[in-house]
C-alpha cells in the first residue's frame, strides 16, 4: 500500500543518515588533536567568509564589446583589488592622443552596457591619481549612467593642469561606481516643520 511504501521510504532515509552519522564518528576519532582543531577552523573560517560574500551587493549588467581589442589588447573593465568599489575604465582609442593644457576631449571605451533595472544607475567618476598628479580630471566633473542607457560610454577628460598629458591606448582614465537610487514621492505642503538650520546654507555653519 502506500503508507508501506512511505514507511519503507521514510525507514531507507533513516538508515542512511544513521549510516552516514556512523561513519563521520569513526573519521572524527582518527583524527588527532591538531588535525581536528585545524578541521575545525577551517569549518568556521569558511562559515564567516560565506557570511561576509552574502553581504555583497551584486546587480546584473548587460556588457555588449563594440570594439574587438577588449579582452585581448586591451583588459576589460575590472574591480583592480578585492575591496575597491568601482571599476576602471581604459579608453580604446587607436594611437596615442596628446591632451593640451585646459584641452576638454571626449574619449571612447569600446563597449557598452544596459543596466536595464530602474533601481539602479552607475557614476562615472575621475581617477584620484591622475586628478591630483596631473590635473586629469572628468570634463563633466562626473558623469551619470541611467539604467536604460544602452550606448557606448564615453569619457570626457579635461586637462586642468597648465602641461600636455599623453593618453595611450588602454590606459585606465576613469572609474564606474555602481549604486541604488530611489525615487522621491514628492508631496506638495505650504510650509515645512522648522530645523535649526532652517534656510541658511553656503558656509552658515562655519569653518569649524
Amino acid at each position: 500500500t502506500a503508507y508501506e511504501i512511505s514507511a519503507c521510504l521514510v525507514g531507507s532515509e533513516m538508515c542512511i543518515r544513521d549510516s552516514l552519522l556512523i561513519m563521520l564518528l569513526i573519521f572524527l576519532q582518527s583524527l588527532d588533536v591538531a588535525s581536528l582543531i585545524k578541521l575545525l577552523l577551517s569549518l568556521i573560517s569558511s562559515f564567516f567568509n560565506n557570511k561576509e560574500e552574502e553581504t555583497v551587493g551584486e546587480i546584473n549588467v548587460e556588457f555588449k564589446i563594440l570594439d574587438d581589442r577588449l579582452g585581448n589588447d586591451i583588459p576589460l573593465p575590472k574591480f583592480h583589488t578585492k575591496g575597491s568599489a568601482a571599476i576602471d575604465l581604459r579608453t580604446n582609442i587607436s594611437k596615442s592622443y596628446t591632451l593640451k593644457a585646459d584641452e576638454t576631449k571626449l574619449f571612447t571605451t569600446g563597449f557598452a552596457i544596459h543596466i536595464k533595472d530602474s533601481r539602479y544607475a552607475a557614476l562615472i567618476l575621475p581617477r584620484s591619481g591622475l586628478g591630483h598628479k596631473d590635473g586629469i580630471v572628468l570634463g563633466n566633473l562626473s558623469g551619470l549612467i541611467d539604467s536604460d542607457y544602452q550606448g557606448e560610454i564615453m569619457i570626457s577628460l579635461w586637462n586642468r593642469s597648465k602641461k600636455e598629458f599623453i593618453i595611450e591606448p588602454g590606459d585606465r582614465i576613469a572609474q564606474m561606481l555602481f549604486f541604488s537610487i530611489f525615487s522621491p514621492n514628492f508631496k506638495l505642503v505650504s510650509k515645512f516643520d522648522e530645523t535649526e538650520r532652517g534656510i541658511e546654507g553656503f558656509g552658515s555653519s562655519g569653518k569649524i
